[in-house]
């Protein structure tokens, strides 16, 4: 019960749930599953071992799961898994995992990637995310729920970005970024809190005042930042600070962007 335009191809083998919709000169690979009512709107390539969720709306000229552009991939089997009512601008891209990065990449429900976004091999991007306009998401990164990524920003292979943080534009991020964070500035740095985020949450005001005092301890407080994070984790009972600190404590390759 599908609706195929006439001159999308579309290999034996590919999987169309009820109510999709392919439009003109559209391209789906053998192992593609669309998920029900969803939209490619033309020129969309789909290929790879790639799953697209109901309800996602596909624009022109995206293409989605092709290789990664990574020299050690071998032509390995891997995956692009992609959630529930997304909105894929123009020109996006988004690659298959790696056999070294655990083999697929993933992609949440609900998010925005606005037109020129790119989403590299291997990684992981939470539910509600937005990224901007000609930004560019390195392999292996892991961003969390409700994270805002700005236009013509990079972030790097390997980072990790925490939930309710949001980029700045025009911000390369090149190390980790802490739950709620705001980064802001040509090489990130980590200017405060993503306040406006909170508030629009509807995040009671004593978690916002206990995550300030945090942050004001994680700039100025005694020790090492892994030592102030270990404190916080010992004496705030707020769960937005007991986030921040198992997130600076978790497992990581990168180091953390600090408070200036």
């Amino acid at each position: 019960m599908s609706d195929i335009h006439p001159s999308a191809v579309i290999a034996e083998g590919a999987v169309l749930g009820d109510g999709c919709r392919v439009g003109p000169f559209c391209v789906l690979g053998p192992q593609v599953v669309l998920g029900a009512r969803v939209v490619l709107k033309s020129h969309v390539v789909v290929q790879g071992d790639t799953h697209i969720g109901d309800d996602t709306m596909v624009f022109p000229f995206a293409v989605l799961g092709e290789i990664p552009q990574d020299l050690k991939y071998d032509g390995e089997a891997a995956r692009l898994r992609i959630g529930r009512r997304n909105r894929i601008r123009e020109h996006v891209t988004m690659n298959i995992g790696t056999q070294g990065g655990g083999g697929v990449t993933r992609v949440g429900d609900d998010g925005l990637f606005m037109a020129g976004c790119h989403i590299a091999h291997d990684a992981q991007i939470g539910d509600r995310v937005i990224v901007v306009n000609s930004s560019a998401v390195a392999g292996h990164c892991v961003i969390e729920d409700d994270v805002i990524i700005g236009g013509l920003s990079g972030v790097h292979q390997w980072v990790r970005i925490g939930r309710g943080a949001i980029i700045g534009a025009v911000t390369m991020v090149t190390k980790d970024v802490v739950p709620h964070g705001l980064v802001q500035g040509p090489r990130g740095a980590l200017d405060g809190l993503n306040l406006v985020g909170l508030k629009r949450k509807g995040v009671a005001r004593e978690d916002i005042t206990a995550m300030r005092a945090a942050f004001q301890m994680l700039k100025d407080g005694e020790g090492t930042f892994n030592d102030r994070a270990q404190r916080l984790a010992e004496e705030s009972n707020s769960p937005y600070v007991q986030e921040m600190v198992a997130f600076i404590l978790g497992e990581t390759d990168r180091n953390f962007l600090t408070p200036g």
